[in-house]
């Protein structure tokens, strides 16, 4: 009888992509987008985007991968908003060769901008290098691991989007908002908000946060944590002088 019963049992199905999370991941990639936008609209993109004064070549071809990865990350889920998944996966390829491109070029524009004397939220140009190079490992790190579990798709989604947040520094220090120009420490405000919807939206429709958001946010936030702190060190300002020559 016990068996019978167990027979009876309606299995609930599980949804891959519910339209939960489809509304909450596309409001998430508009936010990111808008948060660049903002920030870099003025310099780059209302600049003629090709023809905007930026210092050389290099920093044209390093905005022009990270506009395309936005682009990209925009297109994959509007695909999976669509429900296109085949077109996502072969899109991925590419989406993935270009994560490599932008761990390689990400630290080389770093490095330049080193050079130039590059020195924003009042730090010294060999202190401030840690943030640029600390974004891209940060990047690199989670794009791996969600590529390596692009089956699955709650995991690879929730890296992939951590993985962008954490390329938002660059337009977030770049707002003309008094409260982020006088207080740079603040700009970490708002990649940690969206952290927090993250985490919210998996307690709301999960009743726990998933261990990918657990451990990409928190990669995430040490490595904004210590990275000012370890910038100041005599250790770090000797590895910028040694990449500088």
């Amino acid at each position: 009888m016990a068996t019978d019963a167990l027979r009876q049992q309606v299995v609930p199905r599980v949804r891959v992509n519910p339209k939960a999370d489809r509304v909450f991941f596309s409001t998430m990639v508009l936010l990111l987008w808008a948060a660049v936008l903002y920030g870099f609209a003025r310099t780059y993109f209302l600049a003629g985007m090709v023809t905007a004064p930026l210092p050389n070549k290099l920093i044209h071809i390093h905005g022009a991968i990270m506009t395309l990865w936005m682009v990209v990350l925009f297109v994959q889920t509007a695909l999976i908003s669509a429900r296109r998944v085949k077109w996502h996966m072969n899109l991925g390829l590419f989406g993935f060769a270009l994560a490599l491109a932008m761990v390689v070029i990400g630290p080389i524009a770093a490095t330049d901008s080193l050079r130039r004397g590059s020195a924003p939220l009042g730090l010294d140009a060999k202190t401030f290098y840690i943030i640029p190079l600390s974004a891209i490992l940060v990047f690199g790190v989670l794009a791996f691991f969600a590529y390596w579990m692009r089956r699955q798709p709650a995991a690879h989604k929730r890296l992939i989007l951590i993985a962008s947040i954490g390329l938002i520094d660059a337009a977030v220090g770049r707002w003309p908002v008094a409260f982020f120009i006088n207080n740079p420490k603040a700009q970490d405000l708002v990649p940690f908000a969206l952290l927090l919807a993250v985490m919210v939206y998996d307690m709301v429709t999960q009743r726990r946060v998933l261990k990918s958001t657990l451990f990409a946010s928190l990669f995430l936030i040490v490595i904004h944590l210590v990275r000012v702190p370890i910038g100041f060190t005599g250790l770090w300002h000797a590895f910028a002088t040694r990449m500088m020559s």
